[in-house]
């Protein structure tokens, strides 16, 4: 019983710790990141600057993975290249023993100050950072709590020998102390944590200095794991986003490789340097890290060589949402900058058409897959005319011509009823269709082929509509306005048709009645946002009338 409470006692005391460093990580993320980032940014010219960077950061953020996390997202973007990256990350790892190195002393005294302070910064502090920073010191207060906590609750294990043999039997064997201290490394995500637990059962007698020292070399090992399996890179991922977080790792594995073998002298020689058995756990981790650091420091070009050609860059398949054409140099010669927004106006359209079609498709499959597909290809189209809004709005008023300003006009007409038309299909024919699919409803085969003959009719108005929105033909105009009192009539013919049924009790029609008709409606909203691509060509040609009213009406 007395080995199950001191373990319970631990893994709480442990828990308060890692609780503390989150708070302490979270703080100074919050009230310094912006600046630890441009920190960290500057000093990435070369692998000295960055290996300095990494460990002042990582001594700040108290954790090695925190600082990783800034530079593999510089990496990611292509700001950095990966030989500074991993410099970064030897700096970030020698950075993380010198926190251990000053949290081993015996501080504990200065914890009430820490969590006092730092409460009354976070309560009565005025300003978000002065909250953070409280933040901060609470986080350091409890961390000092938590090892006071540990070391008190291991040091009367002399009395409980169930868990010293446990423990003797567990680290016994220096390749079983390697992984358990990588386990719960892994489990904590945390070295520093880790080895401040190793160090106290070390302090306490509960393992041996031996045992202490393969378990620190685990404690290393085990921190690089984290980022290997929950990083990018996986599931179809791109490998080069896998790049430094697997250089960390084998840096790391190559360093408990060295030691195992070595554990009697390097043991001896710490022991010499230092009895006390918490200080030769403390002391191990920076010699650790500092001398894989220097072996690594020197070939890391060639290292990073190697990492490229293990992981190369996956071509990533283009976003359709990304614009193609908006050259920002275009800019300056207005013509060529309208012709781009055209061009790119031209893949909204296709990307309507798209969405048309796949309507039709759900129609007939009622597949759920196939909503969720569609309701995308609305983002992309908000994208797009998103980017072409903004690309046009750059054009220097000035350089354009009556012409161009009223192409630019016709462009952005063009585009917000595209958008509308997204926007319909999106939020009224999807949920109609996944409320079809939900209820298990289904139409009439009458109310299935008038529906359907009404989209397949707008799939050719839209092509329709992008032929008139290029060329700016009359006929072609002509026509597509047409088309306006084409679907006019099919939705009146498909409505009493719809009521026939009614009234004749068909009871597909019942329970399908709200939906039919809403899409109906939907249908024809539809149509006139693709038939108002004719209006520009008819205004130009004196075809359009300025007003439906008759002549003479007056308006009391």
């Amino acid at each position: 019983m007395q080995a199950t409470r001191v373990l319970l006692e631990l893994a709480g005391n442990v828990v308060l710790l890692l609780w503390g460093l989150h708070m302490v990580q979270s703080g100074l993320t919050r009230a310094l990141g912006a600046d630890l980032r441009r920190v960290l940014g500057a000093g990435l010219r070369n692998r000295w600057t960055a290996f300095l960077s990494g460990m002042g950061i990582t001594m700040l953020l108290q954790s090695s993975t925190a600082t990783g996390l800034m530079v593999t997202g510089f990496t990611a973007t292509g700001l950095v290249s990966l030989m500074p990256a991993l410099a970064v990350m030897l700096g970030a790892n020698v950075g993380s023993t010198l926190i251990v190195q000053l949290l081993a002393f015996d501080v504990s005294h200065v914890a009430p100050v820490l969590l006092l302070g730092g409460f009354l910064a976070f309560r009565r502090g005025g300003k978000t950072r002065s909250r953070d920073l409280g933040r901060v010191g609470i986080g350091l207060g409890l961390m000092l709590l938590a090892l006071h906590l540990l070391l008190a609750t291991i040091a009367p294990a002399e009395n409980a020998p169930m868990l010293q043999r446990m423990m003797g039997m567990l680290t016994s064997d220096p390749l079983v102390a390697v992984l358990l201290a990588a386990l719960l490394a892994w489990a904590a995500h945390s070295s520093v944590a880790a080895i401040l637990l190793i160090a106290s059962l070390a302090g306490g007698g509960v393992i041996s200095p031996q045992a202490a020292v393969a378990m620190v070399a685990g404690a290393n090992l085990g921190s690089a794991v984290n980022p290997i399996i929950e990083g990018p890179g996986g599931d179809g991922g791109n490998p080069a986003a896998r790049r430094l977080p697997v250089g960390n790792l084998v840096n790391r594995l190559i360093g408990c490789i060295l030691v195992v073998p070595l554990l009697e002298p390097i043991t001896a020689g710490l022991q010499m340097l230092s009895p006390d058995a918490t200080r030769l756990a403390a002391n191990f981790h920076l010699l650790f890290n500092v001398a894989l650091a220097a072996l690594f420091i020197g070939p890391l070009p060639w290292f990073a060589r190697l990492l490229v050609r293990l992981f190369p860059e996956r071509i990533a398949v283009s976003d359709p949402a990304a614009a193609l054409y908006l050259d920002r140099s275009a800019l300056r010669v207005p013509h060529l900058a309208i012709a781009n927004a055209v061009r790119e106006a031209l893949r909204m359209a296709d990307t309507v058409d798209a969405m048309l079609r796949g309507a039709l498709d759900v129609l007939h499959s009622d597949d759920r897959k196939r909503v969720q597909e569609i309701r995308r290809m609305d983002d992309v189209l908000d994208r797009l005319h998103d980017a072409i809004k903004r690309y046009l709005t750059q054009i220097n008023v000035e350089d354009l011509d009556e012409r161009d300003s009223r192409r630019v006009s016709d462009v952005l007409t063009f585009t917000i009823n595209l958008e509308h038309v997204g926007d319909i299909v999106d939020r009224n024919l999807m949920e109609a269709a996944s409320k079809k699919i939900r209820r298990k409803l289904s139409f009439s085969s009458e109310g299935a082929a008038e529906i359907a003959g009404m989209l397949e009719r707008l799939s050719e108005t839209q092509r329709l509509a992008a032929a008139v929105f290029v060329s700016g033909d009359l006929r072609s105009a002509r026509a597509l306005m047409r088309e306006k009192e084409v679907i006019r009539d099919m939705e009146t013919l498909a409505t009493e048709a719809h009521f026939a049924r009614l009234r004749a009790g068909r009871t597909e029609s019942v329970e399908t009645s709200a939906l039919h008709l809403d899409i109906l409606r939907d249908l024809r909203r539809i149509n006139a946002h693709l038939v108002a691509a004719a209006y520009p060509v008819l205004d130009q040609s004196g075809e359009l009338l300025p007003s439906r009213l008759k002549h003479g009406t007056t308006w009391a």
